[in-house]
């Protein structure tokens, strides 16, 4: 018995799938049961170098070779991009395919039809590669923890973030410097955007929801910020206060109010706290079940062969499925139906701040900012104030208390109109894990 692989796509992602297809095969024959074979490859140029050469006759430029192919069992998208991905993908599950893919994108956009395309046409489509590289948190999710409601899921989910985060931490370096590093080691893009401003690892965050909560935000729902505003002082600051800074993921259902928040941006997070420990190109998420606690995973969170060894786990698992179809669809996300829910405004949110004004070093600057923060129910914990700069200006950094993210931006903007300040503050949540 043989189950047949086709590919959409042979670049670093499908380059890595037929290598470890290849050369692992007496390993991978033995947790199947039986052989795995590379039947076709779908690519733009056939002349174009490949990572891993492939075996003559497997490439082809028309996905037709693979897409609807009777012979081919399992179909792995590995193309990336929305189109021709998508119309791809629904053609092989209406074929009668299962389908493998890393495509966090085109899952965040189109989940909800690709999922109901998959359910209607009771055929399988797994997608373990599309968050967190070889991290298993997809099954975790779906299957560790099914008897669990899932209360909260933080987590560091881009690589590239993170990387350039650890070495201005470590090593006190600019934010272009640390990006400049990330790209000579081929951690960054040449256009990193879709790293550094957070849309990568918020599609993550929208996959980790649906899994988690049963719903499935759009982009425009949830709170979204990169890391190109963080400035080396704070990195200084957080380490005195006793906290590292970290692009997090929160999916968490509010225990006051039970609304879903999701959101994504710099954090402060205490440094006794696991994720505060993960560092360079890894990843990690911390999954908090009702019955199960903490649940902590981390590992490589993408490249070459982390990234393949996601996809063909996720082959091996459809094998053994494949040739016998379920009697009814089964749930991708582990929720016979998703449900539709609001997801809390940032304005509606409520988290600890810190604060880096930058004024003049004159008297009744504090008094002044004090007393906007009073008059808006935000209570100072903590405040620090470093000696005059060259230009005559001096940090003063305060710490709050729990606060309505909507009073802050309103005793922000009042601090605005007091005369003191001499550049634009610097703001970053804090992190309390315990609220949820």
């Amino acid at each position: 018995m043989i189950t047949n692989v086709g590919l959409l796509g042979y670049g670093t992602v499908g380059a890595g799938v037929a290598k470890i297809i290849s050369l692992e095969d007496s390993l991978l024959s033995q947790k199947v049961g039986w052989s795995l074979k590379l039947a076709r490859a779908t690519v733009r140029d056939l002349d174009a170098p490949r990572a891993f050469p492939p075996p003559p006759g497997l490439l082809t430029t028309d996905p037709r070779d693979v897409v609807g192919n009777p012979d081919i069992q399992v179909v792995v998208e590995a193309m990336g991009g929305i189109e021709p991905a998508r119309t791809l993908i629904l053609k092989a599950l209406e074929s009668g395919q299962n389908v493998v893919t890393a495509n966090k994108a085109l899952l965040a956009i189109h989940g909800v039809e690709i999922f109901a395309k998959a359910k209607e046409c009771r055929r399988e489509i797994f997608f373990e590669a599309a968050v967190a590289g070889a991290i298993p948190v997809i099954r975790t999710l779906k299957e560790g923890l099914a008897a669990n409601r899932i209360l909260s899921v933080f987590g560091i989910l881009n690589g590239t973030t993170n990387y350039i985060l650890t070495r201005m931490t470590q090593d006190a370096s600019s934010f272009q410097d640390a990006l400049f590093e990330a790209q000579s080691h081929g951690y960054a893009e040449a256009d990193p955007t879709a790293d550094v401003e957070g849309f990568d690892a918020a599609h993550k965050l929208i996959i980790l929801t649906a899994l988690a909560h049963g719903v499935l935000p759009s982009l425009k729902d949830i709170q979204v910020e990169g890391i190109t505003k963080l400035d080396a002082k704070d990195f200084d600051f957080a380490g005195e206060l006793g906290f590292t800074i970290k692009l997090l993921a929160v999916s968490a259902r509010n225990p006051e109010d039970g609304l879903l928040e999701v959101r994504l941006h710099p954090a402060m997070i205490p440094q006794g706290h696991l994720l505060a420990g993960v560092s360079g190109v890894l990843n990690a998420v911390v999954i908090r079940g009702h019955a199960s606690g903490d649940i902590f995973l981390s590992g490589a969170g993408a490249g070459m062969m982390a990234t393949a060894s996601a996809v063909v786990g996720d082959i091996i698992e459809i094998a053994r499925l494949s040739h016998s179809a379920p009697a009814v669809g089964k749930p991708s996300l582990g929720w016979q139906s998703l449900t539709s829910e609001r997801i809390k405004s940032p304005t509606e949110i409520y988290t600890r701040y810190y604060l880096r004004f930058t004024v003049h070093d004159r008297p009744g600057v504090l008094a002044a900012i004090s007393g906007v923060f009073s008059a808006h129910n935000i209570s100072i914990a903590q405040v620090i104030q470093k000696g005059v700069d060259p230009t005559g200006s001096v940090s003063l950094v305060i710490l709050t208390h729990l606060a309505a993210e909507k009073d802050l931006q309103m005793a922000l903007s009042e601090t605005q109109k007091l005369g003191v300040l001499t550049a634009e503050t610097k703001l970053i949540r804090v992190e309390d894990f315990a609220r949820y």
